[in-house]
């Protein structure tokens, strides 16, 4: 394994060394020390950060994972007893997924209403429902959990749920390049320290099986190749460290009845764990899918995440939601879990084109001041009333991860919101969508080293945070933040060419 030392005379060519004073991520700049004015977004910043950026840039792209994002000098900044909650929702969402996955199975049984389980499989294959409800898959949840957390005046709002999330190899590689460079002052503390991804990965796919040393196949499918790169980064560090991990298609896997194989030199050997980085969605152009599902049926290799659909449905914010619901989740989460949960998961409703009753309404859901019977009144709202609304795809779709279907209220015309309810509404058969409440995230400030001019600059921008807990029997870990920040006059924060990310240390 290359040894990387930080070397400032490395990154120091022909710059004169100015003010060394930093500004924190996340924190409104403090004044200069040497009468100088405060800055701005032309003035330059000292050296050492220019340095810091050039550094842990040519650490990413020397790991393979760096695409065309802002480099900030330092982590995101968070007070400790920020992180410290962020830290305790990872069992949170455990035993959410865990009691969601006990009302599906209680669903299908006859226990709780039909239509929980109805919702859940609405749109999916047959194959695969049946498949999901084998007792064999009935105790399985996934090894990760990565909320999207947004950061607003009121505290924070996890928008989404993630199970089969990117980032892993960025924020691994980003936070061994953080953590190698003499930034981190006092008690400023690297969530997840330089390793935390690296180990709580592993760790996860050790705790999947019985099997002594396993052999660990991660496997990328073309149509989620863009992670292919940092899949293999993540993999070649784990090799370092002696553990057998490879990246792979899935059409490198062999098949026999005695289980999967990958070619190993001259030989082959027998894969333990598998882990899908691919979509169910996409199942159907994946190679070798039902031989890998075949495989695990037989409990001759473990695959993590779970093949489950109805876990990675945004739909069930809406059933936590639901009133009728109360009860039940309250009793299975704990009256301390659920609270925390129904402060942080955002209001959610599912666009079903059902009609209802001439004195219904949808639990919760208002225009104005005024409750809402049919979606034809959402149509009708104004832009300000708009504002406070966002429509997802629920799940199992091409569309329902990154920003991709994601139409804000308030970002759209009047007749645009009401031309997306109704195809939603129509689509809802095939791919069900969601509604859900819109969360405008606070004001932060970080800064990032300018690519056009090499120059310092500070961004005002809103936050996306995005913890990475891992599951190791019944321990769930938080073993490192990404954050991205990106514009104000952005109203979806995600990856892009103009956002600035980084991870996060406490300050």
């Amino acid at each position: 394994m290359q040894k990387w030392e930080y070397d400032s005379s490395k990154y120091s060519r022909e710059i004169p060394l100015t003010n060394p004073e930093t500004v924190s991520a996340g924190r409104p700049p403090s004044s200069m020390t040497n009468n100088n004015p405060p800055p701005n977004d032309n003035m330059i910043r000292p050296t050492k950060d220019k340095e810091r950026c050039r550094y842990i840039k040519d650490r990413l792209i020397k790991d393979g994972v760096y695409i065309n994002w802002n480099i900030s000098p330092e982590p995101f900044l968070m007070d400790k007893k920020e992180l410290a909650f962020i830290e305790s929702l990872g069992s949170c969402f455990y035993l959410f997924y865990g009691a969601s996955n006990k009302l599906y199975y209680e669903s299908i049984q006859g226990r709780q209403p039909g239509w929980i389980a109805e919702y859940l499989d609405q749109g999916k294959p047959q194959s695969l429902i049946d498949y999901a409800r084998m007792n064999r898959m009935k105790d399985l949840l996934p090894g990760i959990i990565r909320p999207d957390i947004i950061l607003t005046k009121d505290g924070m709002v996890a928008t989404e749920l993630d199970s089969v999330p990117g980032g892993l190899g960025i924020t691994g590689s980003l936070s061994r390049a953080y953590s190698s460079t003499p930034l981190m002052e006092g008690d400023n503390k690297l969530v997840g320290k330089g390793e935390g991804m690296i180990e709580g990965f592993l760790n996860m796919l050790t705790s999947s099986t019985q099997r002594p040393d396993p052999v660990i196949a991660i496997v990328v499918s073309e149509e989620s190749r863009d992670y292919r790169s940092e899949m293999a980064w993540l993999a070649g560090t784990l090799r370092e460290t002696g553990v057998n991990v490879s990246t792979i298609k899935p059409e490198d896997i062999i098949f026999t009845e005695e289980g999967l194989y990958l070619k190993s030199g001259e030989s082959r050997c027998k894969i333990d764990v598998l882990y899908r980085f691919f979509e169910l969605f996409d199942l159907k152009n994946i190679p070798k899918a039902e031989l890998i599902m075949y495989s695990a049926k037989k409990d001759q290799v473990s695959v993590t995440p779970p093949l489950k659909p109805f876990l990675e449905e945004k739909m069930l914010y809406a059933l936590f939601h639901h009133p009728v619901l109360r009860e039940y989740l309250m009793t299975a989460l704990g009256e301390k879990v659920f609270s925390v949960l129904h402060k942080i998961l955002p209001l959610t409703w599912i666009l079903d084109p059902a009609e209802l009753p001439p004195y219904g309404i949808i639990p919760g859901l208002k225009v104005g001041n005024q409750p809402v019977a049919c979606w034809a009144e959402l149509k009708q709202a104004t832009q300000s009333e708009r504002k406070g609304f966002v429509i997802k795809p629920s799940g199992f779709s091409e569309l329902a991860w990154g920003s991709r279907g994601v139409v804000v209220g308030h970002d759209v015309s009047k007749k645009e919101w009401g031309g997306v309810i109704d195809r939603t509404l129509e689509d809802f058969y095939r791919t069900p969508h969601i509604l859900q409440k819109y969360h405008k995230g606070r004001h932060v400030e970080v800064n990032y080293i300018d690519r056009s001019t090499g120059d310092i600059r500070t961004m005002k921008g809103r936050v996306r945070l995005c913890p990475y807990y891992f599951v190791s029997g019944e321990d769930v870990k938080l073993a490192g933040i990404l954050a991205t920040i990106c514009p104000l006059d952005k109203k979806l924060i995600h990856g892009m060419t103009d956002s600035v990310m980084t991870v996060v240390a406490s300050s």
